[in-house]
């Protein structure tokens, strides 16, 4: 898997550097010092190359002067990120048939800002994490577990039985956001922009929330209704810890 871009490759070496196989920079890159200092540090084989060769190993794309070959990502076992989720107080977001890779991505992004959320995807009918993934999560994929499952209501039934709460995204008819009282440890349920959350999975939520929109001829993109919610759950996490 290549990485690409001058934040993601800096958070990358910052936070998981043993994940990364090579370097290429571009000739000239104004910002190296800090590369090949980590670089160095970590025994990590770096390469200063020609904008012809950097277009090459990028397949075109704005590398912003500088690739990484790094691992494929590292997902966690399922049972594992339950314990943990227990145990840390994190939340898991259940994304029920999501297929867009940017939407994902932008989804680790606001959840790595926010901090203590971890993802589960489903195996089958939805994205994976990929390059576009990675590039647009901007450093956020590494600090997100994601977790794959086969079969997603039956892991929203297993956190049930460990004890989690579950909430899910609907676009109407949900509890508004603004009077939602959100229980702990929780997760939370977002559908794909096409579908929504499917009615077999709506079964098993113990509460649906729906974001209030005064404008109902507008929608939010899934990745932002996502980053909204997830900062309401934040909030009232925090508060409830304080008390």
């Amino acid at each position: 898997m290549k990485l690409f871009g001058k934040n993601s490759v800096i958070e990358r070496l910052r936070s998981n550097p043993s994940s990364i196989i090579k370097i290429f920079i571009e000739q000239g890159y104004k910002d190296s010092a800090y590369i090949h200092k980590k670089a160095k540090q970590r025994n990590i084989p770096i390469f200063v190359v020609p904008s012809s060769k950097m277009r090459k190993v990028g397949r075109d794309k704005n590398t912003q002067g500088v690739i990484i070959d790094v691992e494929n990502f590292p997902y966690v076992l399922y049972e594992d990120l339950i314990q943990t989720a227990l145990k840390k107080k994190v939340c898991l977001v259940f994304l029920d048939g999501l297929n867009d890779p940017q939407n994902l991505g932008a989804i680790m992004r606001s959840l790595g800002c926010l901090g203590k959320f971890a993802i589960v995807l489903p195996t089958h009918d939805s994205v994976h994490v990929n390059e576009t993934v990675v590039r647009v999560a901007s450093g956020g994929d590494n600090y997100v577990p994601v977790a794959q499952v086969s079969n997603l209501n039956k892991a929203i039934q297993q956190a049930k039985e460990a004890g989690f709460w579950i909430a899910g995204s609907v676009v109407k008819d949900g509890k508004s956001l603004y009077e939602a009282e959100l229980s702990f440890p929780l997760g939370l349920v977002v559908g794909s922009e096409q579908k929504g959350v499917r009615q077999s999975v709506q079964k098993n939520l113990d509460l649906e929330i729906t974001i209030p929109m005064p404008v109902h001829t507008l929608s939010l993109n899934v990745a932002h209704a996502t980053s909204i919610i997830c900062y309401e759950i934040k909030r009232q996490s925090f508060n409830k810890s304080r008390r």
